[in-house]
């Protein structure tokens, strides 16, 4: 069978399959990632390293540590748990890159952690970013990191795989920042929610490669766990000019490979040249779960928000509204490399800011700054009157310097403008292009540089449907639950969120128990659930169920409760993985959810069904009275950790 691009890289990196074994979407596998990523949460993964009572890394040169996110934090006690990452890096002879390098995506690119055709993974939703260069890079939870550097391994569920057509090429001051708005406030109804996103077309060819890393780097904010790019001609470039830029940085910090021989390790002339030989593309009549289509001459130069990036505004007609701003930001992993900081310089060049408005700026890197120092750029941004800070996350996360404040307006080129995330919940936040930011930090109000033009963006999509196969013959490990039967729990809600779940007041009380978890699940959703639902029950949820943050306890007091698993049309795949990795079984089952809404119309939050459900693993089938509904087979990878109790005991017995 066909496979797709997606498929192709996962399939060189999936372990434990015998030979003859293709892997498609929706399959449950293990896979050996090329390397993982952590940053200041590396504190956090390290107890859950040392719970499975791993002594030393199973690869140390697979896990990488950044230290990015609270770098302005110069307290006592943040210093302290920035030496103690920093000291176990050097324990367990893994690469550590101290706070000020830079942000830990963009690194994984600069020195080559994420290379094309190979897969990469975080404990961090933007590793979507590495797509742009085409490795397959996708977010993990920290109990998987913890299991990387124990085992080398950890589970992935192949998600279903859009191909993104760009066609045409953009028009002169049109950015990639303004191809991922636009995608995303087009496309504004979770048409990706949980894909993989492939990107073809011949508009491609006209995207450089830091704008190929900043749609990919925000294809998180459109819903998708990867977005990938081909690897072509102008990756491959990429790729060489960086070799070259690495020769010339001498031997000063650049480890000599196994043999001494002086090359960096992962990009030099050698594996460029393999990699151009063996360059994968997706097979002809490889299966898209929907193929969405843009034309790039369409796109004009837009804004998200203001507090959500599925509501898009061209400037042109946000301009003459005169939207004025308090505080505008150049920095974050998406939009602050050496391009994005010369088009912003490009603008302000002979301009002062705007004297109401504060104008921060942070380089990816201290490569990235030091280029833009190099170049003028940087102290061209500086005697505008733009506050310089150091190269990390900062304000995008809302840490540190310059954080929005009850009323004010920022008009930002990071990834996010979720409410409260940069700052106070009243005051509203926009996204856009480091050119619009610039041009509105010296207007003072939201407004691009130049003109435009008004154009109809033209833009479809075509949703295929998979093949129907007829009954499943599944093969369960010893252990799994051939079958489980348990009366149906309805709570209806789309995008339940984990507060409604698990309320975050308790996250971070360390020392309470599995029962007082279970007395308070969904507490904020509907007080009166735990009066309703009975040991044995199975929960069924709405679409998008655990979206939000990514405690792990928004899955275990479900588990605690007694529910036996939960189902759902659809997940937050964050959620997903702390389920499994939590050992409790969570199931995609669209169709069943569909027939619950025909059946309940009903405004209550909680409803008992009285329906009583067989889940039959062996046939990956549900049967509800006389109704069938098909799942997604549970493959061994999976089995394995439900098997064992869950992730951290999996990796006890296979370390």
């Amino acid at each position: 069978m066909a496979q797709n691009l997606v498929e192709k890289i996962v399939q060189k990196f999936a372990v434990g399959l015998s030979p003859d074994t293709e892997i498609h979407s929706g399959d449950f596998i293990t896979i050996r990632p090329a390397h993982v990523l952590t940053h200041d949460n590396t504190g956090a993964v390290i107890p859950k390293f040392r719970s499975i009572g791993a002594k030393r890394m199973a690869n140390p040169r697979q896990p990488v540590f950044a230290l990015d996110h609270n770098i302005q934090d110069t307290s006592e006690k943040n210093l302290r748990k920035y030496r103690k990452i920093e000291a176990f890096a050097l324990e367990m002879g893994v690469d550590f890159y101290p706070a000020g390098r830079g942000i830990g995506h963009q690194i994984m690119i600069e020195e080559g952690y994420a290379f094309p055709a190979s897969l990469a993974v975080a404990s961090d939703s933007h590793a979507n970013m590495y797509g742009g260069i085409g490795c397959l890079g996708t977010p993990i939870v920290r109990t998987d990191a913890a299991a990387i550097w124990a085992s080398g391994r950890t589970w992935w569920q192949i998600p279903p795989v859009a191909k993104i057509i760009l066609k045409g090429s953009l028009q002169a001051g049109v950015s990639g920042k303004d191809v991922i708005i636009t995608l995303a406030g087009y496309f504004n109804h979770d048409e990706v929610l949980n894909h993989a996103l492939e990107f073809s077309g011949a508009g491609i060819g006209s995207l450089s490669i830091d704008q190929r890393l900043t749609i990919a780097n925000m294809t998180t904010e459109w819903g998708a766990l990867v977005g990938l790019f081909p690897i072509d001609q102008r990756t491959l470039h990429w790729l060489q000019e960086r070799s070259s830029y690495i020769k010339k940085r001498g031997a000063e910090g650049v480890p000599s490979d196994e043999d001494g021989h002086g090359l960096h390790p992962r990009i030099n002339d050698q594996k460029i040249s393999e990699l151009e030989r063996n360059i994968p593309v997706a097979d002809d009549g490889a299966f898209y779960a929907r193929e969405l289509t843009i034309d790039l001459s369409t796109i004009r130069p837009s804004v998200s928000g203001p507090d959500t990036v599925k509501v898009m505004t061209p400037v042109r007609k946000i301009r003459n509204k005169k939207i004025h701003i308090q505080k505008a930001y150049l920095v974050s992993c998406v939009n602050s490399r050496t391009e994005d900081i010369a088009r912003a310089a490009e603008i302000i060049r002979g301009k002062k800011i705007h004297p109401n408005v504060k104008f921060y700026i942070a380089a990816a890197s201290s490569e990235v700054q030091k280029e833009s120092e190099k170049r003028g750029d940087w102290q061209t941004l500086l005697e505008a009157g733009a506050i310089p800070l150091p190269p990390g996350c900062g304000p995008c996360i809302g840490l540190g310097a310059g954080l929005l404040e009850d009323g004010e307006v920022g008009i930002s080129a990071t990834n996010r403008n979720f409410k409260g995330r940069m700052g106070s919940p009243n005051a509203r936040a926009y996204l856009a292009s480091p050119a619009v930011v610039a041009a509105s930090a010296v207007k003072g109000y939201i407004d691009l540089p130049g003109e435009t033009d008004d154009a109809d963006i033209h833009g479809d999509i075509t949703v295929h449907k998979g093949k129907t196969s007829g009954p499943l013959s599944v093969e369960l490990l010893d252990g799994f639950p051939q079958t489980i039967t348990g009366n149906l729990i309805y709570c209806p809600q789309d995008n339940m969120n984990t507060d409604g779940i698990y309320p975050g007041k308790y996250t971070y009380l360390d020392d309470i128990t599995p029962q007082q978890q279970a007395e308070v699940v969904m507490e904020n959703y509907d007080p009166q659930f735990n009066s309703i639902v009975e040991k044995g029950d199975i929960l069924v949820g709405g679409y998008n169920f655990g979206t939000g943050s990514s405690r792990e306890q928004a899955a275990t007091a479900l588990k605690y409760r007694g529910i036996q698993l939960v189902i759902a049309g659809s997940f937050s795949e964050t959620y997903k993985r702390n389920a499994i990795n939590n050992g409790f079984i969570v199931l995609t089952v669209p169709a069943l959810v569909e027939a619950l809404k025909t059946q309940f119309k009903t405004s209550r939050l909680t409803i008992k069904t009285d329906l009583a459900a067989v889940i039959d693993f062996s046939r990956a089938e549900i049967l509800v009275g006389d109704a069938g509904y098909r799942f997604a087979p549970l493959g061994r990878a999976a089995q394995e950790i439900i098997v064992a109790g869950g992730l951290e005991s999996w990796v006890k017995q296979h370390s």
